[in-house]
């Protein structure tokens, strides 16, 4: 019996706790109450915005991206900017509307579930910002979202975008375990008064609709962990092209695009972190290198999982509204108890699936990168103050290197490694959860709607096509699951090692 105690006890000190994996518990007393109405009030402006625009067009636009896959949706993007969707989850002292960015999960499901395409149009738009703001370059964040908040004003949209993929390299780039291993060709070398740039990014969602792009690039390719240097690149820079525009099978709407610099030089006001500011961080640079990429992904990721519930809801009311109106053996075939089972599983994976993103948005406000415009009373303050207040007195502030450094500092230092793992690992859950709910959706929307289901009109099989890409992006699902072990796993188990490359690939 003693032997079975401690077995247990041992066990029980390799699996993460209740508290450690129930972000929410911890959440409700801290972060401010005001976020609860906001982001249903988001929620509420999101299906206002897919009655009125999303849904009249999905399939008619969806149809000519089959027949011209090079159009690209710049009606749509004008539209989506016009109802200020580029500037919504900006914060207010950068000039944006300043919404809580755990709302943009709860967004994009909302849109998603109509089309994960024009969702992607206008949540990748985040990545490249959030991208941004993880180097902590306040000044560079200023510029950028000021040309983002003009744009709004004058009608001519600015995206950001990142660009991080490379032809040889996918999800290597997400793991500093990974990317001193990757085949890189994307380098930026240092010359006076910046870098140029020589290789190409791949794969880089809404590409040719940016104004700004963020790169990520390798001073040093041997070196890349500790090498790396991100970038705001614009569009029309001197040695930046586009090169092709991918043909898809989903998510058509959405270009995925291939950035080429040939001698691009980009200046030092442009670079929002190389390894010389790196070494100034506590942590080392491949640490640093780690932390920064978990405040991205976290995030992301957690949005990626919104993306495959609202493909996972689109199949189920898909599915119900079939259910609805084809009459079987003489009765409704909602009234068939078969029937009524198979639409509680698909409403049944929509819910787990919510509640994966939803506990990974309060692990993101309590320690991730929006951390201090989440807690009261700063969530307040920012809400009261005028706008004036922001660009007499703050904006300029901005300008000043101290205001970085401080940035730098509370965000790097104030995160610990236990923080980072926990929100990273839950980041994880959701997107391979999330994505693999929405699959198993759209597959039992397909079996279940039968010949109807394949129908372009019944929307079905378009949620199939667009939901298959999200296990891929964000780090391959397989990946996220990898993660998770690294980072809820195996920090309690002895002798457990992730990454390790053996005889025929990584282990």
């Amino acid at each position: 019996m003693n032997l079975k105690r401690k077995e247990a006890e041992k066990l029980a000190a390799r699996t993460p706790s209740f508290e450690e994996m129930t972000a929410s518990l911890h959440a409700g007393p801290r972060l401010a109450r005001g976020m609860i109405r906001e982001t249903r009030d988001v929620v509420a402006y999101c299906r206002k915005f897919c009655d009125e625009v999303v849904r009249p067009q999905v399939l008619e636009l969806d149809r000519g991206l089959h027949e011209d896959p090079d159009h690209l949706p710049w009606d749509f993007v004008k539209k989506a900017n016009e109802w200020g969707f580029y500037s919504l989850w900006i914060p207010r002292l950068l000039g944006g509307h300043g919404v809580n960015f755990s709302s943009l999960s709860y967004a994009m499901e909302e849109i998603g579930s109509v089309c994960l395409a024009m969702a992607n149009l206008i949540g990748v738009h985040y990545l490249g910002f959030g991208t941004l703001t993880s180097s902590g370059n306040a000044r560079l964040m200023r510029r950028l979202a000021q040309d983002v908040v003009a744009g709004e004003k004058s009608g001519e949209p600015c995206l950001i975008s990142l660009a991080i993929t490379e032809p040889g390299a996918g999800t290597d780039v997400e793991e500093v375990d990974l990317v001193d291993k990757a085949n890189l060709g994307c380098q930026a070398r240092r010359v006076d008064g910046g870098y140029e740039v020589n290789g190409s990014k791949v794969f880089i969602s809404n590409g040719h609709l940016s104004t700004w792009h963020m790169v990520i690039s390798y001073s040093d390719l041997a070196r890349p962990s500790e090498t790396t240097v991100m970038m705001a690149v614009k569009t029309g820079m001197k040695g930046f092209s586009f090169g092709r525009h991918e043909k898809k099978m989903g998510q058509r709407a959405c270009p995925a695009s291939e950035l080429v610099f040939n001698d691009c030089f980009v200046p030092d006001e442009l670079v929002a972190l190389d390894d010389r500011i790196a070494q100034t961080f506590t942590r080392s640079q491949r640490e640093t290198g780690q932390q920064m990429i978990d405040y991205v992904v976290s995030t992301s990721r957690a949005a990626v999982g919104a993306f495959g519930v609202g493909a996972a809801r689109g199949a189920y009311e898909a599915a119900l509204k079939f259910a609805s109106e084809t009459v079987v053996d003489g009765e409704l075939l909602v009234n068939h108890e078969w029937a009524q089972c198979w639409l509680a599983e698909m409403l049944k994976n929509v819910t787990l699936g919510r509640l994966a993103y939803a506990e990974t948005n309060y692990a993101n406000g309590l320690y991730g990168m929006f951390k201090l415009l989440h807690e009261e009373p700063m969530f307040s303050i920012m809400r009261l103050t005028p706008r004036f207040i922001y660009e007499r007195y703050v904006a300029p502030l901005l300008e000043k290197p101290g205001a970085t450094a401080f940035y730098r500092k509370r965000s790097y230092d104030g995160q610990s490694s236990c923080e980072q793992h926990r929100t990273s690992g839950l980041a994880s859950i959701a997107k391979f959860a999330g994505t693999d709910f929405g699959i198993k959706n759209c597959q039992m929307a397909l079996a279940f709607m039968g010949e109807a289901g394949l129908r372009q009109d019944r929307g079905a099989e378009k949620h199939l096509r667009d939901a298959k890409l999200l296990q891929i992006y964000e780090g391959t699902n397989q990946l996220n699951r990898l993660n998770l072990f690294k980072c809820l796993i195996a920090c309690g188990c002895d002798g457990a090692r992730v990454f390790e490359e053996k005889e025929g690939g990584l282990s």
